[in-house]
């Protein structure tokens, strides 16, 4: 089934997960209250002013927030690192508290990389030429 919403995508999740996936939701939404939530690959997204931040995703054994990036590894370093699987995503098993605060921090450091990276592509398009000619004055 193809979700449409973080409600559709949660309701379709096995009944045990399904709390879990509520409380991170709900975290999410408090970490980041500036957040458009959304479906994209086919898990939730979060966004702020059409940046990702962050992605969530659930699987039969845990759950899983993207992207582990390297500021984010050098920012959190040994809280995360034994979570860290593939490339880029942090693992939580639903058999463990959801740990409030880690994926708290977790968000707020998405949240201040996304800002920074958009700056950093306004700041670029701004300086940037316009691909158009620049006219000169008229000569007399």
């Amino acid at each position: 089934m193809n979700s449409t919403t973080i409600d559709t995508y949660i309701a379709a999740r096995p009944r045990a997960h399904r709390a879990t996936l509520e409380h991170l939701r709900a975290l999410l939404r408090k970490a980041l209250p500036r957040a458009t939530e959304g479906i994209s690959y086919r898990i939730p997204v979060y966004t702020i002013d059409g940046t990702m931040v962050l992605y969530f995703a659930s699987f039969t054994k845990h759950y899983a927030i993207y992207p582990a990036t390297d500021r984010l590894l050098d920012a959190l370093g040994d809280e995360v690192r034994d979570r860290v699987r593939g490339k880029g995503s942090i693992h939580f098993s639903y058999d463990e508290a959801v740990p409030v605060r880690l994926i708290t921090r977790i968000a707020k450091v998405r949240a201040a990389e996304a800002k920074a990276a958009a700056k950093a592509k306004a700041a670029k398009k701004k300086g940037k030429p316009s691909g158009k000619p620049k006219r000169r004055p008229a000569s007399n």
